[in-house]
């Protein structure tokens, strides 16, 4: 399995682009294989849309049982909602651990990379947490949510929302304001480190305001974050 990071080449650690290299196989959702085209020009390629993660976790896994060097793709980290879990899942499941060799490559995170261009909003506790009620109920979604805002994290949400499912960041947005102040300072990086990237920072109040999709990464404050010049920063507490 191996973390391609948040989408530019550049950003692949080397041990993730030599992976890359020496696979005989590719697998990855084809959006994410379209990042790494140039480095994998010439190989098999196992892509497919989104909702079909366990057919690709299955294909890679045939291919790697018959002897074959298989990459399985993931965007940012491959254990941060990507594919190393259901891989594993897979691999137990039918008991072919002894069958199959499996090495996990890490990558850069879009919290991280988020995080990155907005400044250091991370430096203290933070939460992160995932919009998405495809394979999460969103009744547990909206506790979690409500408990990371009573406790003062800072909140990292991937998956916003998308054409069909806009009613899910309204409802973050309520249940953070019941604990966090409207004025708490949110940074909002859409495709972060590809082409067309944006960096907006505002408000609680006024984040909404703002496109969000399955492309941008929300990063909401505690009640020690500041926007510093064009920067993002939650103080770790040192004594300046």
């Amino acid at each position: 399995m191996v973390g391609t990071g948040p989408g530019s080449i550049e950003h692949l650690s080397p041990r993730a682009l030599k992976a890359l290299q020496e696979a005989d196989v590719i697998a990855g959702y084809k959006t994410y294989i379209e990042l790494i085209a140039p480095i994998v020009e010439g190989k098999e390629i196992i892509s497919t849309g989104m909702t079909r993660e366990v057919e690709r976790c299955r294909a890679a896994i045939q291919r790697a049982r018959g002897g074959q060097k298989v990459a399985l793709v993931s965007s940012g980290d491959p254990g941060v909602y990507g594919m190393a879990g259901l891989a594993l899942e897979i691999l137990h499941r039918e008991n072919l651990f002894d069958q199959v060799e499996v090495e996990i490559i890490p990558g850069i995170t879009s919290a991280t990379a988020a995080a990155a261009l907005l400044g250091a909003p991370l430096m203290h506790d933070f939460v992160v947490m995932s919009l998405s009620d495809l394979l999460t109920p969103w009744e547990v979604i909206e506790k979690r949510l409500a408990l990371a805002a009573q406790g003062d994290f800072v909140v990292v949400l991937y998956n916003p929302a998308s054409h069909k499912r806009t009613s899910q960041i309204r409802r973050a947005r309520e249940l953070l304001l019941q604990h966090k102040k409207a004025s708490t300072p949110v940074g909002i990086v859409r495709k972060a480190y590809r082409d067309g990237e944006e960096v907006v920072i505002t408000d609680l109040e006024h984040m909404l305001d703002h496109p969000l999709d399955m492309f941008s990464i929300v990063i909401i404050g505690n009640n020690q974050t500041q926007r510093m010049g064009n920067f993002l920063v939650t103080p770790r507490g040192y004594a300046l």
